[in-house]
Formats: structure tokens, C-alpha cells, sequence
């Protein structure tokens, strides 16, 4: 057996021992390795006393300590259940379904996820995944670029049409949307990128093999033709409120970047932003109107900086794209014949009357000019329709007709 597939096997045993996320088996394997902290659990480490010296010199002593106190909880709480575990066995009945399990060291491995490890714990979740149970027909690595689009279950009309226009953008750009396949915002974005011809990753707080919620079946197993279905808990786990809290940190890291649209002050949503945040990954936000509550997270967030504001996919595609790709244009109105003239011609255009015709030194009077620059001015502005002359004087021409009108005119 290959050192790698070891690992793989440990990773297994430890995934079912503890909570997806629980920072004290996601820190001693990342800090010992899943081989070594197996061992520890079943009290068969051939060097142990060795791995304590060694933590002993290479770091403090507070952290030797700490790591003793995290090592004696995690053998208290799961050690006993190790003994009876059968991870070999698991993986052949995870590979008859269609499923494997992805570790550090893989092929598919996003390195995204290492991000994970200086982000600190949140709710008591944290570290990178021991691994991932995937389902689908395409591998992590061909699912890239990836962007996370996340929201309210409780979404409005507006949320989700939003959310489905800014994955089908992205999917078209070739990003793989990241969401949660829950009610809601999380529905219209796997939608809208499948609507698109894109490809989506669902992450659940369940097992792959499983569909939450229910109603998402069909949903679930069409991402996991096109693109995959992935978790962090094992299959046949059922969800539960601390692992969608789990699921956030994944789907933040996952990404190079998650959109929030629609999202309460209470809201999951805002849990995978501050995931993002952690990780480094910009965070968007759609606004919605100032009186939804289903806006008032969001609206926070913009508020005190913690996102970006954006209001469509092609906002989202220049914020994580490279520097010079997709870049917005300043949304600008049309110039109108006012904007074609010269300053000193508008003081003239704003002079003329609408209706009623006056001497050009009537208007040279009103705009302030003098007689013969004003007479240039209006000969310049009948060859451009914008004045027209009559038989009493100069009125405002046809092609000025819908400029708005001037604040004063001669009298």
C-alpha cells in the first residue's frame, strides 16, 4: 500500500469519527498527519514519545500543551469507535455508487482549501476538510475557475432572477458555479449556470448520496451528471445544523470569490462571506431595495465596507478576474446634441425662447455674450438644427426640442 493510499484510509476512519469541521481533529492531522493521529487514537504510533519531543523543540511549550489537551478530548470523545471502523470497506461501497473520496495529495485536490488553515474557527468549525466525498462526472481540477453564489432560502423574485443572470454570466465566461443546493437564491444559481451550458458544484451539509432538501432530488443528481456533488461528511450522513456551518467554510474556499444575494441579518449566507473574508477571497453583494429584510445582511456588509456592491455578472466577472480581463464600462448616457456644442454656444441654446422668436441681441442680452460672437454662435447652431431664424428673430430648432428646457430665456 502506498503511503498515499494509507492516508486516504486513515482520512476515511477519522472522517467518521468527528464532525465535518471540528478544528481539534482538523488541527492534529494537519499538524501530525491522519496516519499518525489513527495511531494515536488506537495507541499504536511506533514513535510517539518522539512526536512529542519534537513538538517539544520545534514550537512552544504552550503549543505542546495545547495540542496534548486537543489530542486527550478527541481520544475521549471518538477514540473508541475507531476500532470498529472499516475504511477499506467503506471506500469499495462509496465506489459502486459512483463515489470517491478525495484527500490532500490528489490530482483534484483543490489547493484553494489550504487557505483554509490560517483562517481561524468559527462556531466551533474550522481547518481544512480531512477530505472530500465527491459525486459526479467531472474531476475538482476541471471544475476551475470556480465562484461562489450564495443567498437567502426565503428569496424574492428579484433575488432570483439576479442570482441566475450573475452564474449564467459567469458560466459563460467558464467559472463553475459553487452554491448549496438549497431553496432560493442557492437553486437559481445551480439553474442559471446549467441554463447557460455552464457547469455548478453542489456542497452539501449531508452526504453526496443523499438529496437536502428533498424536493432537490432531481437537481442534485442532474449537477452530479455535469458537473459534481461534494461534502464533507461521509455518505448516508443525514444533515444537521453544524454541518451546513461546516459547508460554509468549503464552499468560501473552494472559490475564488462568493457573491451574496439576498441575505438576511441572520443568514447562512453571510457565515460562507465571512469564510471568504478569512480566506482572502472578495466577497460581492447584490443590493436589493432599502426596505427588504431579506436585504438588510447584505446591505451591512456594503455598508461597512465587508463588500464589494455589484449589480450584475459581468460587476463579479471583473472583481476575480485577472487584472485587464473583463473590464466594466462606466455606464454612460448617450451625448446629446447640448453635449456636441461648445460651453459658450450652450449659454446661447439655453437663451432662445421655445415658441416665440427674438433679435440675436435680445439673446446676446440674456446669455450674457456680446452681440456678434452671440450671432456667430446662433448661425453655428442653425447649421446643427439646434436654432432656427425667422422672420422676427431666432427660436429654439426642432432638434433641441427634447433637450430639457433652459432655466431662462430671453425676454
Amino acid at each position: 500500500m502506498t503511503g498515499q493510499e494509507e492516508e486516504r484510509l486513515a482520512r476515511v476512519a477519522l472522517s467518521r469519527l468527528g464532525e465535518p469541521g471540528d478544528p481539534r481533529l482538523t488541527g492534529l492531522v494537519a499538524e501530525l498527519g491522519a496516519v499518525h493521529v489513527r495511531d494515536l487514537l488506537l495507541g499504536e504510533s511506533p514513535g510517539g514519545r518522539q512526536g512529542d519531543d519534537r513538538q517539544e523543540t520545534e514550537g512552544s511549550h504552550a503549543q505542546a500543551s495545547r495540542t496534548e489537551r486537543d489530542r486527550a478530548a478527541v481520544v475521549e470523545d471518538v477514540a473508541a469507535r475507531l476500532i470498529t471502523l472499516d475504511p477499506e470497506a467503506e471506500l469499495a461501497r462509496a465506489d459502486r455508487r459512483g463515489i470517491r473520496f478525495v484527500v490532500p495529495g490528489d490530482v483534484e485536490w483543490p489547493a484553494g482549501l489550504a487557505a483554509l488553515a490560517g483562517a481561524g474557527t468559527a462556531h466551533e468549525r474550522g481547518g481544512i476538510p480531512l477530505g472530500l466525498w465527491v459525486r459526479g462526472a467531472l474531476r475538482l481540477d476541471q471544475l476551475d475557475p470556480r465562484l461562489a453564489v450564495v443567498g437567502s432560502r426565503s428569496a424574492t423574485t428579484y433575488g432570483e432572477r439576479v442570482a441566475g443572470e450573475v452564474a449564467a454570466v459567469a458560466a459563460r465566461a467558464g467559472y463553475c458555479v459553487v452554491s448549496g443546493a438549497a431553496f432560493g437564491i442557492d437553486q437559481a444559481a445551480h439553474r442559471g449556470a446549467l441554463a447557460a451550458g455552464g457547469t455548478t458544484i453542489a456542497v452539501l451539509a449531508c452526504g453526496v448520496d443523499r438529496a437536502y432538501p428533498a424536493a432537490h432530488r432531481q437537481l442534485i443528481d442532474h449537477v452530479a451528471e455535469v458537473g459534481a456533488v461534494v461534502s464533507e461528511a461521509p455518505p448516508g450522513c443525514a444533515p444537521m445544523r453544524v454541518r451546513f456551518l461546516a459547508r460554509n467554510r468549503v464552499i468560501a474556499a473552494l472559490s475564488a470569490g462568493t457573491v451574496v444575494v439576498e441575505a438576511a441579518v441572520r443568514s447562512g449566507a453571510l457565515s460562507t462571506a465571512t469564510w471568504a473574508e478569512r480566506v482572502n477571497r472578495p466577497v460581492m453583494a447584490v443590493p436589493g431595495p432599502v426596505t427588504s429584510a431579506a436585504s438588510q445582511g447584505v446591505h451591512e456588509r456594503i455598508r461597512v465596507g465587508a463588500a464589494t456592491l455589484v449589480t450584475s455578472g459581468y460587476d463579479v466577472l471583473e472583481l476575480v478576474g485577472r487584472p485587464g480581463e473583463h473590464l466594466v464600462e462606466v455606464p454612460r448616457e448617450p451625448p446629446t446634441a447640448r453635449d456636441r456644442v461648445t460651453a459658450r454656444h450652450r449659454q446661447v441654446l439655453d437663451a432662445l425662447p421655445v415658441s416665440r422668436e427674438v433679435g440675436s441681441d435680445a439673446i446676446a442680452r440674456a446669455s450674457g455674450i456680446g452681440v456678434r460672437e452671440a450671432y456667430r454662435a446662433l448661425l453655428t447652431l442653425e447649421e446643427r438644427g439646434l436654432a432656427v431664424r425667422g422672420t422676427r428673430g431666432w427660436r429654439l430648432g426642432r432638434d433641441a426640442a427634447s433637450l430639457p428646457e433652459p432655466g431662462g430665456g430671453a425676454p
